[in-house]
């Protein structure tokens, strides 16, 4: 691996764009040829995660209208396929269907180091150029590795949310770098279209903060659209804002830290293995990551902690990010609401723990259905749960060595009469360093439950077929990365959406 260093450059330097970050990041892209076994087989995983979810994701609201968008615009040729329609897509539309169907319950693949990410987000505009320009399995899966080695190389390098700028900005360069590697670019083109990928999906961390809305699902898919559109652009000689992380109104100078960002990235060397993805993990649980170890942690104290109504108050004892993104320490009173949007609950570690202290569970609907956060108990127990900060824990987030980082915490339950039940959980179970680290058997597993009563048994064992032989395919069996659902049901149920202008 080679470290990359990163700093602002006034126009007069003239910077050569092979220093630059965006050719870079395009030339691991179009260098990415033979496939590391163990990440190709981590990608076919990932396959699998995205489809669990977008396939038990259907019939919500957001993802129902991002499909119904999509419909209006066919394929003029051969087009991609949109999860829960036949009707073949425009890639670009696909990318923002499924990619919204995707993210919609927050219950996929995971990296967090300087910044967060969730890299299965590149897969969807991915799979819709791949289908769309006739490419094989084996091209995909070239260009996801590519993807989520920009993706993970970024999300250490640069860290985007503490000037509150949404992790999106670090996906759309990703996804470019993806499309450029699984179309066999040339370097010159993937790097015209990091940057204009870059310039057009910056936006603020609002979207995560406050009352959360249905954007949270479309952010990423919105960042897929533009990659594609920025590559569609670039192929046809278009040239982009340059150099668009150092020039001097660029990315660092005016985003992040100003004229005197300096930043390293590390970057694998030409022929060096492509292995970033294996760095990633996914979910057990439907919610925010940092919420994972603690809804096992809430599952693990249940039985220790007695009757619920004896407990005079919580703390989480967690990093600065646990805190103040998805705790008490983001002062956002949504954070308690029980009328709060689904997207606002699954961003609050006070009602996760309080609802898997009560049930030994999640559930990625029933745990927030309105009912469910309404209840009179649950609101009681919800509003004695506080977080704080607490610095050793904040290191363990940030630790450089992937075998000591952590996103847990320790929780503490004072009691009526004054005793106290205690535990902590570095690890979530499911991740690659926990109690039960998500296998191929345990993705498998995911998806079975989440399609149940959606996708016949048979439609899953060809789906799982399908994705477990994704190196293989060809450019027509690509089809078989969609499980089949009843697409007239799902017809029926997009026809009661409120009409747009398209």
């Amino acid at each position: 691996m080679k470290e990359h260093h990163v700093r602002v450059h006034p126009s007069a330097d003239r910077l050569p764009r092979e220093e630059q970050l965006a050719w870079k990041l395009a030339s691991v892209a179009t260098g990415t040829d033979e496939l590391d076994v163990d990440s190709a087989a981590m990608a076919v995983n990932r396959v699998i995660d995205n489809a669990s979810v977008a396939t038990a994701s259907l019939l919500r609201r957001p993802v129902a209208v991002a499909r119904a968008q999509a419909r209006a615009h066919p394929a003029a040729t051969r087009g991609a396929a949109v999860f829960g329609t036949t009707t073949r897509i425009s890639p670009e539309w696909a990318a923002w269907a499924n990619g919204t169907a995707v993210r919609e319950l927050d219950f996929h693949d995971t990296y967090l180091a300087a910044d967060y990410s969730h890299p299965g987000d590149n897969i969807p505009p991915l799979l819709a150029v791949a289908q769309h320009t006739g490419r094989t399995g084996a091209d995909l899966l070239r260009g996801v590795i590519a993807a989520y080695e920009t993706h993970v190389a970024l999300v250490k390098g640069i860290c985007l949310h503490e000037h509150r700028i949404d992790h999106v900005a670090h996906l759309s360069a990703a996804t470019a770098c993806g499309l450029g590697a699984l179309l066999r670019l040339p370097t010159p083109t993937v790097y015209q279209a990091v940057q204009q990928a870059v310039h057009t999906t910056t936006a603020t961390r609002q979207s995560r903060k406050g009352e959360i809305s249905s954007w949270k699902a479309y952010a990423p898919a919105f960042a897929g659209k533009a990659a594609i559109e920025a590559v569609d652009r670039a192929l046809r000689g278009e040239t982009s804002p340059s150099p668009i992380y150092e020039g001097e109104d660029g990315f660092l100078a005016r985003l992040l830290d100003g004229p005197d960002s300096a930043y390293t990235v590390t970057l694998p060397e030409p022929g060096e293995p492509r292995r970033a993805i294996l760095d990633t993990y996914t979910k057990e649980h439907s919610a925010e990551y940092q919420a994972q170890a603690v809804i096992d942690l809430a599952r693990r104290l249940r039985d220790r902690a007695g009757p619920l109504e004896r407990v005079r108050s919580i703390v989480l004892h967690t990093s600065h990010h646990t805190h103040h993104v998805i705790g008490s320490g983001a002062n956002d009173p949504q954070k308690y609401d029980p009328t709060a949007s689904r997207e606002t609950l699954d961003h609050s570690v006070p009602y996760i723990f309080a609802v898997a202290l009560e049930d030994g569970t999640w559930h990625h609907e029933r745990s927030y259905a309105p009912e469910r956060a309404r209840r009179t108990a649950t609101v009681e127990l919800w509003r004695k749960i506080t977080t704080v900060e607490d610095p050793a824990w904040t290191r363990r987030y940030h630790d450089p060595d992937p075998a000591r980082r952590a996103f847990g915490g320790r929780a503490v339950l004072t009691l009526a009469d004054g005793s106290v039940v205690e535990d902590e959980l570095a690890l979530a179970d499911a991740h690659p360093g926990g109690a039960r680290p998500f296998d191929r058997p345990a993705y498998t597993r995911k998806f079975r439950t989440l399609a149940e009563g959606v996708v016949t048994p048979a439609a899953q064992d060809r789906f799982l077929a399908a994705a477990e032989h994704l190196a293989e395919l060809s450019a027509a069996d690509l089809d078989g990365l969609f499980p089949a659902v009843d697409t007239a049901a799902v017809a029926a149920h997009d026809a009661r959406l409120p009409k747009g202008l398209f």
